[in-house]
């Protein structure tokens, strides 16, 4: 089991974000760039995954101050997070499976943490 520590989400690429749509896309794109990058870092690889079957997230989401968040939105705000860690895994995102269902940490970090199983 791998243990990756992604950044948190820009709150402007969220599901309840009013911004301009231009803005959102290229934070998407920069997002998913970092967690492309961060994963890499950590020691995700392509050599590491299996060429087929699901692989068991247990996500974390480890906000960056006591404000009340939204399990749902938090999920929703990391899309282009599971994709920069597909890309670095080199895999389809859509093996992605939950060991767990993902929850809100108690502490403050502004990261989200996720294991990976294959």
């Amino acid at each position: 089991m791998t243990t990756l520590t992604l950044p948190w989400p820009p709150a402007a690429i969220g599901p309840n974000s009013r911004g301009h749509w231009r803005k959102a896309a290229y934070l998407r794109k920069r997002f998913r760039e970092a967690c492309y990058v961060t994963a890499l870092s950590q020691g995700a690889r392509k050599a590491q995954m299996p060429a087929s079957g699901p692989i068991s997230l247990t996500i974390t989401f480890v906000p960056p101050n006591r404000r009340k968040r939204d399990l749902d939105n938090a999920i929703a705000s990391m899309k282009a997070g599971f994709d920069g860690l597909a890309d670095a895994m080199g895999v389809d995102d859509s093996r992605f499976t939950w060991a767990q269902p993902p929850r809100l940490a108690d502490e403050i970090g502004g990261f989200v943490r996720i294991e990976v199983a294959a």
